[in-house]
């Protein structure tokens, strides 16, 4: 392979880039921003931004993925969260915003022990039915099977599997794996997967008939999995792999189109860019909207691998708050790290790269700039 590098006599390892190594450059032609479309579409629904809200608990509750999704992008709720652990879960957000460091992650394993209910997830996806928006909910491979007939029967639009790596080919001696691909055909509602990061996991998740595939590990922000498991994959590298996997797939299967969407790694609206740049066609964001002072966590941010009650993986971490979620969206701006009018951000690289859709910032040059 030509990424190829030799570490040592005896290991060769891939060369591979994170999305601070890499940055796109202005074309011959330029255009106003206001003259760009950010209009993505996935299966029957037509969304007006190319951004999906982590289900994460610090990031979405019912009331946040309504307003998310009124703001033009598509709020995805986690459906073993605390949601659908508790009827009224505000007592235990304050109790993890103000747990002490050292007991953080004891006693998120310990509020999470409280059992999901098949009558909350109802109820939590009526909510979100009733306001009229598109209805987004992710369960973990493990817990599919136990919750699925719950969903289904409150009704989603879209159904997320997420977890933070999920294969076609699960093996497992003590019980009977999810079967994607038996799963994804049986249901009537489009399902997006993952979390993936290479050409081979992602082509073969495509072959299940998923209708999009999650690039990366999630919570990049709030994620320890390089620091326990030693695994890690930079996403700039990961994204453009799948992307590859995904033009192939087209060419296997006559022409069927599976949306690569962006998943951990984004903190900046740069790094949204960049996503889009090397192939994805959407981005899934945590750190960025746990910054909006709508957002449940309070300024505080963490990922359901904070929670795990044998092997933790993630922490609550402190991002604090930036602005109210209209402003991360659409600004206006009040600061420039790119934690605020993330769309307009995307609109300007649009139009100083000469690109007038979204799908076609896919093709802009990209130089390697590792700092």
């Amino acid at each position: 392979m030509a990424n190829e590098i030799e570490i040592g006599r005896g290991k060769r390892a891939i060369r591979a880039y994170s999305f601070d190594d890499i940055a796109v450059i202005p074309a011959r032609r330029t255009r106003d921003p206001e003259d760009v479309t950010t209009g993505w579409q996935i299966d029957a629904y037509h969304v007006d931004v190319p951004i999906m809200a982590a289900p994460m608990d610090s990031v979405m509750s019912p009331e946040t993925a309504i307003m998310f999704s009124k703001l033009g992008g598509v709020g995805v709720l986690d459906l073993e969260g605390l949601w659908t652990r508790y009827d009224d879960p505000t007592d235990v957000y304050e109790t993890i915003r103000t747990v002490p460091e050292d007991q953080v992650t004891a006693k998120l394993q310990e509020l999470y022990r409280e059992p999901v209910k098949d009558r909350l997830i109802s109820e939590r996806l009526q909510q979100i039915r009733d306001a009229g928006v598109t209805v987004a909910g992710a369960l973990s491979p493990q817990k599919t099977q136990r919750h699925i007939d719950a969903v289904m029967e409150a009704g989603v639009d879209l159904l997320v599997v997420r977890g933070t790596t999920v294969s076609a080919e699960h093996v497992s001696s003590r019980k009977e794996p999810l079967n994607l691909k038996r799963f994804i055909y049986g249901l009537d509602v489009p399902v997006i997967v993952g979390g993936v990061a290479t050409y081979t996991a992602a082509l073969h998740l495509m072959r299940t008939g998923a209708a999009g595939v999650l690039v990366g590990f999630g919570g990049g922000a709030a994620h320890t999995t390089r620091q326990a498991l030693g695994i890690h994959v930079p996403m700039a590298t990961a994204v453009a792999d799948v992307a590859a996997a995904r033009r192939d797939y087209m060419d296997e299967s006559s022409g069927r189109y599976v949306h690569v969407i962006a998943d951990g790694g984004i903190g900046h609206s740069g790094d949204l860019v960049k996503a889009i740049a090397c192939g994805a066609d959407a981005v899934m964001l945590g750190a960025l909207l746990a910054r909006a002072e709508e957002a449940p966590g309070g300024g505080w941010h963490w990922g359901s691998e904070a929670r795990h009650p044998i092997l933790p993986r993630g922490r609550r971490v402190h991002v604090g708050t930036a602005g109210t979620i209209s402003e991360v969206m659409y600004g206006p701006a009040n600061r420039s790290d790119g934690t605020l009018n993330i769309v307009g951000a995307l609109k300007r690289t649009m139009a100083t790269t000469g690109f007038n859709e979204v799908k076609d910032l896919q093709r802009v040059t990209i130089i390697v700039n590792p700092y």
